[in-house]
């Protein structure tokens, strides 16, 4: 015999009650409690004709009735689209899985692992999101021991460990062995200066969870190496499943406050402990997206503002240099200027076409420099070193500073403030 599922029903003012009343009786599943979303048209006085309790939020129904499932019985005008997207990131987020007549949301699986874990999450490709996991890592790295578990849709077959900094020589050979030599693990290795696990990911749902991956494996082998602190590095808008001891999520100014803030973004959000908003830049709506995080999504999170700036890891003082990256045309002159101003180069073209190799391959036949100075991303190694190596061109990999704007609070105290949490909440036998 099957035991139904106990269930939380989503309804509105817009249906009759008894409407409503006879649905609840008819579905499969056990319905304990009812949430009034809004809507008046056919309410009377008296609405607590459904023959279930009516609770006041849905947080509340589900801490009181601990449901197995929340059902939707509610329709337009009352919950939209975006709406009902804002929705199920709240039942995402409580742990349980959303329904309705034609859908089913599930929360990403998340597995719990033995030791201290933070991960850095994104709301979609390129909003920097390595960039900040190498900050990161780097940062907490000065006083404890970290391992890196990054997962990339061009990781290896089975979990790697990079103990020694990567150099252009040893990417290179990778790549002509047929490897992706710029997949994120490297990338961290090469940043950050900590011993990074590389593992792979395909596919990524609309809350974050993967079809296949090998990061439990990875987790595994980071584990293994006795590391004070694994931190966890996502894919995209895709999340490492493991259950995180925190999480940082990092969002872009660049995208659509809509987008970063809304669909099952807002989920990501509720189920993070600090956002960062990355391409602060002073024409960006970045105030926008930070309140719409700390005012709306998540009341309360914290939410700091940043600009990421080039830091090439040998010196180019002097040096006649073309940059290579993913950034848009709009920022190529900021990031010059910072190369010049800061590392005192001499920049004669940026490219921000790495991911793009026959946009790539036309800059690159339009570019005259002593020195490539590359991100380490896409087709930074297959394509720009090849090319550096055939013209006899010094390339220099570089780095991300990630700077908090004027005015925001000390990012590194944020992390450390995350670190000492993640390590406090594991489980007592890896302390």
């Amino acid at each position: 015999m099957t035991i139904p599922r106990r269930a939380i029903a989503i309804v509105d003012g817009e249906h009759y009650p008894p409407v409503v009343r006879s649905a609840l009786e008819e579905v499969d599943d056990l319905v304990v409690a009812a949430v009034l979303i809004g809507g008046t048209e056919k309410l009377r006085a008296d609405v607590d004709g459904y023959g279930v309790p009516l609770v006041p939020t849905l947080e509340e129904a589900v801490a009181q009735h601990r449901p197995d499932v929340v059902l939707d019985l509610s329709d337009e005008p009352v919950l939209g689209p975006a709406e009902r997207l804002a929705l199920a990131s709240r039942v995402l987020a409580l742990g349980i899985p959303y329904e309705g007549p034609d859908f089913r949301f599930t929360p990403p699986p998340m597995e719990p692992v033995d030791v201290p874990t933070l991960a850095v999450v994104g709301t979609g490709k390129r909003v920097g999101k390595t960039a900040v996991t190498g900050h990161v890592a780097r940062s907490l790295a000065l006083s404890r021991e970290v391992v890196v578990v990054a997962m990339g849709r061009g990781g290896p077959p089975e979990p790697e460990t990079v103990r020694v900094r990567p150099t252009v020589d040893s990417l290179l050979e990778l790549s002509r062995l047929g490897r992706h030599a710029a997949s994120d693990h490297l990338e961290t290795a090469v940043v950050a200066g900590v011993v990074t696990v590389g593992c792979r990911r395909c596919g990524g749902g609309l809350a974050g969870a993967v079809a296949v991956s090998n990061v439990l494996e990875g987790v595994a082998v980071a584990r293994s190496l006795s590391p004070d602190l694994v931190v966890l590095d996502g894919s995209g808008a895709a999340m490492p499943p493991v259950a995180a001891g925190r999480r940082l999520l990092v969002t872009s100014a660049a995208q659509p406050v809509d987008v970063a803030a809304g669909y099952l973004n807002a989920y990501r959000a509720r189920i993070s402990d600090l956002v960062l908003v990355t391409m602060a830049e002073p024409d960006a709506p970045h105030a926008a997206l930070a309140d719409a995080m700390s005012a709306h999504v998540r009341p309360g999170i914290p939410v700091l503002r940043a600009v990421l700036r080039p830091r090439p890891l040998e010196p180019v003082a002097d040096e006649r240099i073309a940059f290579f990256c993913t950034a848009p045309p709009a920022a190529h002159a900021p990031l010059a200027r910072h190369l010049e101003e800061t590392h005192g180069a001499r920049v004669t073209h940026v490219s921000g076409s790495l991911a793009d190799r026959a946009r790539l391959r036309d800059d690159l036949a339009q570019t005259d420099a002593d020195v490539f100075v590359v991100e380490l991303k896409a087709a930074a190694v297959d394509v720009v070193a090849e090319e550096a190596r055939r013209r006899g061109v010094r390339v220099v990999l570089a780095a991300n500073d990630v700077l908090p704007i004027a005015g925001e609070r000390s990012l590194d105290v944020e992390l450390e403030r995350l670190a000492a949490e993640a390590i406090s909440h594991a489980p007592q036998a890896v302390r």
